[in-house]
């Protein structure tokens, strides 16, 4: 039996928790704040930030784990660096998690470094520089914080009399205490898609087939599998997926996004060293294996021998209407009454309007028809609370 530390105790980690579990494994889940999902079903629980890296430390000395697993991006990310020459497993690495948790890191990795093809960016501390780039760059263009997560601080910028707000937001919602902008041409993409990529010990480097996904305000809404792409295309983004994977070190599951253009050009967006929310249609029994699953299996150093499509699948986000500190009553009853439909709830303490409190995934045979099966579960999604999954933050 292995002790897992989790750093970020979301929706994401609670799978991630269940799949260890099931393995008979020891968890400890951490966050900032108590009642966090993961810990719900994980063996204990700490509260506190994880960007005091003495706290950090002390959690760590506290319970001496054999393999820390960051599943958020607010990290005291140096520390990790100690944690594993110390000889605890940092998964996928430390290298990797420093990296991936600060955009500036991972663009100039995949752009400089590595040759990647990438929209066209800037970095701006204050205005001054910010209104430099933009006007370098044009319009439309892209906003975000160097270090986020699920959307928070991006904004889409139109015009100069969008500028100031969006720098107002980007520098307002990072995470960490990088006060620091990333801004970026704006691709005319024809769709994003996810692939998620999986890194062994001493074994092939594998990939699930790519997710389609729809975002609002940066933050994921749907997604589907398997989106449909051509067979170059696809070969270009595996190849670019084990680049930049094999270039950060590490096992684990890991989620690279890209643009396609109208033009059938892929462009290397962003990648998390995680299980990706996209991901969370794996739930649909789309794959042999779901992402936390195959994390599990690859974090554990176990082999998986192969990834391969069972069904077709479709995810859609349920967000809470309000504001509350009480649990929300849910609606499970129209989703029970469909076939091939599952549902998650995350049983977040607290809600806030828009925030992801559960999915719905839906699934069929291979080859179904997929505007149908997404349809469908963006119609159960808003029966759960009342909400229209594509409703922004």
């Amino acid at each position: 039996m292995k002790k897992i530390m989790l750093l970020g105790s979301g929706e994401l980690g609670k799978e991630f928790t269940i799949a260890a579990k099931r393995a008979g494994q020891y968890v400890i889940a951490c966050d900032k704040y108590d009642n966090a999902p993961a810990m719900q079903v994980a063996d204990e629980r700490e509260t506190f930030s994880m960007l005091d890296g003495d706290a950090l430390t002390a959690v760590v000395n506290k319970h001496q784990p054999d393999i820390i697993v960051p599943e958020i991006e607010a990290i005291r990310t140096e520390r990790l660096f100690d944690f594993e020459k110390q000889g605890v497993q940092v998964v996928p690495s430390a290298r990797a998690v420093n990296y991936t948790m600060n955009r500036r890191a991972i663009r100039d990795l995949a752009s400089q470094e590595l040759g990647l093809r990438t929209a066209k960016y800037f970095y701006a501390k204050t205005f001054d520089e910010f209104k430099k780039a933009a006007d370098e760059i044009g319009f439309p263009c892209v906003v975000k914080p160097l270090m986020s997560s699920s959307g928070h601080g991006q904004s889409y910028v139109h015009n100069d009399d969008e500028l100031k707000e969006a720098f107002k937001d980007a520098m307002e919602e990072g995470r960490g205490d990088v006060k620091e902008v990333i801004i970026e041409e704006f691709i005319d993409f024809d769709s994003e898609f996810t692939l998620l990529t999986v890194t062994q010990k001493n074994l092939p480097t594998l990939f699930c087939p790519p997710i389609g996904h729809i975002q609002k305000g940066g933050d994921y809404r749907e997604s589907w599998m398997p989106y449909q792409i051509s067979e170059e295309a696809l070969k270009t983004a595996e190849h670019m997926a084990d680049e930049v994977t094999k270039a950060l070190t590490g096992y684990g599951i890991w989620g690279v996004e890209f643009f396609l253009t109208k033009q059938g050009e892929v462009i290397f967006s962003e990648l998390s060293p995680r299980p990706h929310d996209t991901g969370m249609v794996t739930l649909s029994h789309c794959t042999n294996l779901s992402e936390f699953e195959l994390h599990f299996r690859a974090v554990m150093g176990l082999p998986i021998p192969a990834i391969h499509l069972e069904h077709s699948g479709a995810s859609a986000v349920i967000l809470s209407p309000v504001e509350s500190n009480e649990p929300l009553d849910y609606n499970l009853e129209e989703v029970c009454k469909e076939d091939k439909a599952r549902i998650r709830i995350f049983n977040k303490p607290e809600a806030h309007i828009g925030r992801r409190m559960g999915v719905v995934t839906c699934y069929d045979e291979v080859g179904c028809d997929m505007e149908a099966l997404r349809d469908k579960a963006k119609r159960l999604a808003k029966t759960v609370l009342g909400t229209d999954p594509y409703m922004k933050k």
